[in-house]
């Protein structure tokens, strides 16, 4: 193909819709953590019951993740990637709108666990649309744009909650996400499924991936070489004010601003990984330079102790940008797996991914407590990296794989 045949196939709608799309699911996974202490106590919370009420709604907002990702996973495999993108993408705008109405906690709750179920389905339909589409030699450069649009979603978020009441926001991100469904009346499905249809073989099957050792292991190791990424989010980015004062920092971390330093290198961090990609013709070898990226990045936080507050959010910046590989570990876990359960492998990694928080941050609150919290960050930071280098070593390579094939089912 020519380089025009190439650039128009990266703009095509079936990319943009992926795109946009998961621009809006960021957005609104990111508003929640922005106008969280706004919400509530415009809701009525008090001081007291704020942490509480902040955990609450974060967990059942996890649990519809975590929930979502298997069920839009096997609706992706059964009845195709645009289903999924549709479905997905109006059931979270409706959460979005209703959640501007919303009176009291519980039905705050009731709206993040059901936006949860919809924000599951987006980015893994998305990536399993575009590598479908997109020619196997380009398909890095595709899902590169997919998600580098999609975490500039965050910035979106952060400008709105500074301008806007926290009722308005959710409005936006509500009809944000109505619009874009008429830009996804145009897409069209991925033939790789429409033949896999025609060949009347088992679809989705979830439990599939548990019943086969060597299907089991492949599925773990996609997962485990993402886990680096939540643990610098999670517990480095989200702790930092907590951290910084373990640190002896002269100054007050603002979360926020270490949050919005850390997905704007994100967001350069995916473009640059999926040019990275390109360049060496390797999707492990592009991982495996981002993995020392992060251990780096962890290195620099942890054992910063200087007194400027711009370089400590350009450490931020750049624990981002080393965790730019998101898209690029998603799009490895869809390029391992046959097109019958492609949708289903590429939904629920990454929400596994942000299910595993759930632990380390368990781990990292019990070790805390017989090595303080930076002796935590740094058993928990080096435990994720060893763990994702030895996944990303039994995977195999996939940059060139053609990815029209069917995985056989029937191997116990």
């Amino acid at each position: 193909m020519s380089f025009k045949e190439h650039q128009k196939s990266l703009l095509s709608v079936p990319v943009l819709v992926a795109a946009l799309g998961y621009f809006v699911d960021i957005y609104d996974l990111l508003l929640f953590s922005i106008v969280r202490i706004k919400s509530l106590k415009g809701l009525g919370v008090t001081a007291e019951h704020m942490l509480s009420e902040g955990i609450l709604l974060i967990n059942v907002q996890m649990i519809g993740l975590l929930i979502g990702g298997i069920l839009w996973g096997v609706l992706g495999d059964k009845k195709g990637r645009l289903s999924v993108l549709f479905g997905s993408i109006l059931l979270y705008s409706i959460a979005n709108i209703l959640n501007g109405f919303a009176m009291t906690v519980t039905q705050y709750a009731i709206l993040r666990f059901v936006a949860g179920i919809g924000l599951a389905g987006e980015l893994g339909a998305g990536i399993t649309l575009v590598t479908e589409t997109l020619p196997k030699k380009i398909r890095g450069y595709g899902t590169a744009l997919v998600a580098s649009v999609g975490l500039l979603g965050a910035v979106l978020a952060y400008f709105v909650a500074r301008h806007f009441d926290w009722r308005i926001t959710y409005f936006i991100g509500g009809g944000l996400g109505m619009l874009l469904l008429l830009l996804r009346v145009s897409a069209s499905e991925s033939a790789m499924f429409k033949s896999s249809r025609q060949k009347h073989v088992k679809q989705g099957d979830f439990f599939s991936l548990f019943t086969n050792f060597k299907r089991f292991k492949r599925y773990l190791n996609c997962i485990l070489i993402g886990i680096p990424i939540w643990f610098v989010i999670g517990i480095l980015v989200t702790f930092s004010p907590e951290l910084g004062v373990a640190l002896k920092l002269p100054f007050a971390v603002n979360s926020g601003t270490a949050v919005m330093a850390c997905y704007i290198g994100l967001a350069v961090g995916d473009i640059s990984s999926g040019l990275i990609s390109q360049y060496l013709r390797s999707r492990k070898h592009t991982v495996a330079v981002f993995l020392l990226l992060t251990l780096i990045s962890i290195v620099l936080f942890l054992t910063y102790h200087g007194t400027s507050e711009k370089v400590f959010y350009g450490i931020c910046l750049f624990c981002g940008f080393s965790i730019g590989f998101w898209a690029m570990f998603v799009t490895i876990a869809a390029e391992q797996f046959g097109t019958n359960l492609r949708s289903t492998v590429a939904t629920t990694v990454p929400n596994f991914v942000r299910g595993a928080l759930v632990p380390l941050t368990f781990l990292f609150n019990y070790i805390r407590q017989f090595t303080g919290l930076i002796g935590s960050a740094w058993i928990v930071g080096l435990a994720t990296i060893v763990l994702a280098a030895v996944a990303l070593w039994h995977l195999e390579e996939t940059f060139s794989k053609d990815l029209d094939f069917i995985e056989p089912l029937n191997e116990q």
